[in-house]
């Protein structure tokens, strides 16, 4: 099943996809038929609710694919089913409590950022949900860092209940599934932080790395969430970044360091993680800054994260007035 969030009035309405790869209005398929007074208006909502609130999601979905007749007649009249390109889509959760994004995870990218050595435990930084923008809408251009944009497109966890203190064996149990997250940075600090020798200097320089990726609209998210029962194998997954239709990034989600339940173990050690919260597992190789010679983004360029099994991210930057 596939989640997402359409872009209405008061933070969005939550949706599903058909068989078809239509919109389904959750809200309004469900008029009428005594669910609504229980079905969550958000898709973190439906994900508080548990395995119930999926599991009604999924009824909803699965009569919708099912209809036909006057009941076909009757939800197509209600206006519930919306055409997936036309219809303008905020991130799948586009208020989550956290938002980790994992760094240095993948063998390849550490190979052309000059060699470095993967850590022995997962690290992370956390992103602003103001960060966060939805599939197909702009990226803007900061006018104060506008130069060095780069992309990092990245296969993404979506927590689905409580989670703390958990074990690897257990940590699967406790996502809903996947989607993505191109994680975009400005790099402009990266000579100042190359060129440190002082400890705090070097501090200094990797805070404004972890600034240069929480301007607004640096999280694009999306286009839907996957739940986990469709994807039973997290690290068998191709992962390709196209800008303005050139391949940058290609992968297999194989190549990661640390693994999917690794991660959401070693995190949940420290940090109380609840439904719809977001882990970013890391960016592969094919980085902008990373090429030699190095490729930013521009005003103007669009730029597509597509994942097996879950879809594809497209945003293109915009100047910011």
């Amino acid at each position: 099943m596939k989640l997402l969030t359409i872009d209405a009035p008061r933070g969005g309405r939550p949706g599903a996809l058909s068989a078809k790869g239509e919109i389904i209005d959750l809200l309004k398929v469900d008029a009428g038929e005594g669910l609504g007074n229980w079905l969550p208006d958000t898709v973190r909502g439906i994900l508080d609710a548990g395995a119930e609130g999926l599991d009604m999601v999924r009824r909803l979905v699965d009569r919708i694919d099912n209809a036909s007749g006057a009941e076909a007649d009757r939800i197509a009249a209600s206006g519930a089913l919306l055409p997936f390109g036309d219809t303008p889509l905020l991130a799948p959760i586009p208020e989550p409590r956290l938002i980790l994004s994992e760094g240095r995870n993948y063998g390849k990218h550490l190979a052309e950022m000059g060699g470095e050595q993967p850590t022995a435990t997962p690290t992370a930084f956390i992103k602003l949900q103001s960060s966060l923008t939805g599939s197909g809408k702009p990226i803007y251009v900061p006018p104060q860092y506008p130069d060095q944009i780069d992309y990092e497109g990245e296969f993404t966890i979506v927590i689905g209940r409580n989670c703390h203190r958990v074990s690897e064996e257990d940590a699967l149990d406790y996502i809903a599934g996947y989607t993505i997250v191109n994680d975009v940075s400005a790099r402009d600090w990266i000579p100042e932080y190359r060129a440190a020798t002082d400890k705090i200097d070097i501090c200094i320089g990797w805070e404004r790395n972890i600034m240069g990726k929480n301007l607004p609209s640096f999280s694009p998210c999306g286009p839907v969430i996957t739940t986990a029962d469709e994807i039973p194998d997290p690290h068998d997954l191709q992962l390709t970044t196209r800008l303005n239709g050139e391949v940058m990034q290609s992968t297999k989600t194989d190549d990661l360091v640390h693994n999917v339940p690794q991660m959401v173990s070693y995190y949940s050690q420290w940090y109380l993680l609840q439904p719809g919260d977001l882990i970013t597992t890391g960016s592969p190789a094919g980085v902008g800054v990373g090429r030699n010679p190095p490729v930013f983004m521009k005003d103007g360029d669009l730029i597509e994260v597509e994942i097996e099994r879950i879809g594809t991210l497209s945003n293109r930057l915009e100047a910011q007035v």
